[in-house]
């Protein structure tokens, strides 16, 4: 077999009953595909709407990863959040979420972990919560992601995830952990994240797509 580039690891693959050397894995299938960013100056949300500002959202992928860092509210005491559209021109899809919430103060006391009642969505059409008592001091954020799964489907519900770090406004750092699914047959063409009160005074959001492995 042949030898992959200087100083680049080799990758043994299986395909076929036969061992084959895969020396170059920059077009994969299983690429990550950065399709847009969109950079937040005092907007008051953050959009990614299918066959709009270069943005894709449809079935070219069955995974789409958003990434959005050093997102900065203007408000205070507020929750990050996100919701989807199904057609037409309302953020209603109708969804079925869970929260899960860990926390630790900064002079190390007050941890906990545990269920956010309150904060989770039963077969309704309000935004999904990503964060909750986020602070907006000059330096606390928002950073995280969100997974959204086959959003193209006329046939499944359409899963998503997310995972956040998040600066609190009493001086905490809190790791949310929430999912759910959009329960509609239609496609989830667009995804908007807001926050609960004011305008995204900044921060950087990022849409990728990730082909099929």
């Amino acid at each position: 077999m042949g030898r992959g580039p200087v100083g680049a690891p080799a990758i043994i693959r299986y395909v076929n009953n036969s061992l084959g050397l895969v020396t170059d894995v920059s077009g994969s299938d299983g690429a990550m595909k950065l399709i847009t960013t969109k950079t937040a100056s005092s907007d008051s949300d953050i959009s990614f709407v299918n066959g709009s500002d270069d943005v894709v959202l449809d079935s070219t992928y069955p995974i789409y990863l958003f990434k959005f860092i050093n997102v900065h509210s203007a408000d205070n005491n507020i929750t990050f959040q996100v919701n989807f559209r199904d057609g037409g021109s309302s953020y209603d899809a109708t969804k079925t979420t869970t929260f899960f919430e860990y926390v630790q103060l900064e002079d190390g006391t007050g941890a906990e972990m545990g269920y956010a009642t309150g904060n989770d969505v039963g077969q309704g059409t309000g935004v999904h919560t990503l964060t909750r008592g986020t602070g907006n001091d000059n330096d606390e954020c928002v950073d995280g992601e969100l997974w959204l799964f086959n959003p193209s489907s006329t046939t499944y519900v359409k899963h998503f995830l997310a995972e956040i770090s998040d600066s609190n406004n009493n001086g905490a750092i809190s790791q949310q952990k929430s999912a759910g699914y959009c329960n509609v047959t239609a496609a989830i063409d667009a995804v908007q994240f807001t926050f609960s009160s004011g305008n995204i005074d900044a921060g950087t959001f990022k849409l990728y797509g990730i082909k099929d492995s």
